[in-house]
């Protein structure tokens, strides 16, 4: 199994800014993107922002121009930095991260694709 930690949520008030961080856990033998997405009550889960293993990003947009996510390859660790934050912002965010690990002891590897339990963002008005 590969695991993804998220950190970084909290309640925060119109115009500030929350770093968001995620970490991921396992027998990874690589990973070919990573990213987040956000899910508000009522709503269906869509994508905020995803990064490829080279660095290529894809912002939805409504995350162009606030919104900015890196990642660090040899952590296996994606941030995303939210500035000029929204009341319309506020959701839980999941991380997600697609790639190759090794299932249990095995020395065979498979493809993966996991999320993680998510962090809840608030934005007061």
């Amino acid at each position: 199994q590969v695991q993804l930690v998220e950190s970084g949520g909290g309640l925060v008030q119109a115009g500030g800014s929350l770093r968001l961080s995620c970490v991921a856990s396992g027998r990874i033998v690589s990973i070919n993107s990573m990213g987040w997405y956000r899910q508000a009550p009522g709503k269906q889960r869509e994508l905020v922002a995803d990064i490829s293993s080279g660095g290529s990003t894809n912002y939805a947009d409504s995350a162009k121009g606030r919104f900015t996510i890196s990642g660090d390859n040899a952590k296996n660790t994606v941030y995303l930095q939210m500035n000029s934050l929204k009341p319309e912002d506020t959701a839980a965010y999941y991380c997600n991260a697609d790639g190759r690990y090794y299932p249990g002891i095995s020395l065979k590897s498979t493809s993966f694709d996991s999320w993680g339990q998510g962090t809840q963002v608030t934005v007061s008005s």
